[in-house]
């Protein structure tokens, strides 16, 4: 039984390319249809957090002051994520993060990281939404209100539960070619890089692939 790991970060900026670095990460356990467990950690990495970032996430520096030492959180979240492949909204952000972070904290990168996007996926499966923020479609698929948006632990809950709704819907959508239990994350991987009107052959050829 597959246990995926939604993975969120907060941060000081855009990229670490441009000297930014995490302020805060969460990660939610996901198996079997729910979540199962849930890791979140300020981090202090030395690096003051811009006053329209604090404003935004509500992450102050002062609170960063007492947050134990970034490379002994991602140490943790390291284990705590060991052997399970990854999901991010927007991942394409959280997996730069992910992977400057690990690097300074000295981790071996496991190869089970690999990330899949509910923004790369929305986008495909639902191209009626207004858009495909994760605010947006929270709304739209009324999904569990998991707390302030812009923290880490709230916006990887929303992340989880969406990711649940997507592994469901591709579950209704392609019956007779699915079990029940089929939507990995090898095939979300693989559905966020088809075309949105190739949905239904992507499964198809997956399905015979794992056959």
């Amino acid at each position: 039984m597959e246990t995926i790991a939604v993975i969120d970060f907060e941060t000081t900026g855009m990229t670490p390319a441009q000297g930014a670095r995490a302020t805060e990460i969460a990660a939610v356990l996901v198996r079997d249809g729910r979540i199962v467990d849930r890791f979140q950690s300020l981090m202090h990495s030395g690096v003051r957090i811009p006053r329209f970032i604090e404003q935004l996430t509500g992450i102050s520096n002062r609170m960063l002051e007492g947050a134990p030492p970034a490379e002994a959180v991602m140490r943790e979240v390291a284990r705590f994520t060991r052997g399970c492949p990854l999901v991010a909204h927007n991942a394409a952000f959280d997996r730069g993060f992910w992977r400057a972070e690990l690097a300074r904290a000295g981790c071996e990168p496991d190869p089970a990281h690999d990330f899949a996007c509910t923004l790369l996926l929305a986008r495909r499966l639902y191209p009626q939404a207004p858009d495909h923020k994760l605010g947006t479609l929270a709304r739209v698929h009324a999904l569990p209100d998991a707390g302030r948006a812009h923290r880490a632990l709230a916006d990887a809950e929303t992340t989880a539960q969406l990711l649940l709704r997507m592994q469901r819907d591709v579950r209704e959508r392609f019956t007779g070619q699915l079990r029940e239990d089929a939507v990995s994350h090898a095939l979300l991987m693989q559905l966020q890089r088809a075309h949105r009107d190739a949905l239904e052959r992507c499964v198809a050829a997956y399905r015979l692939r794992a056959a």
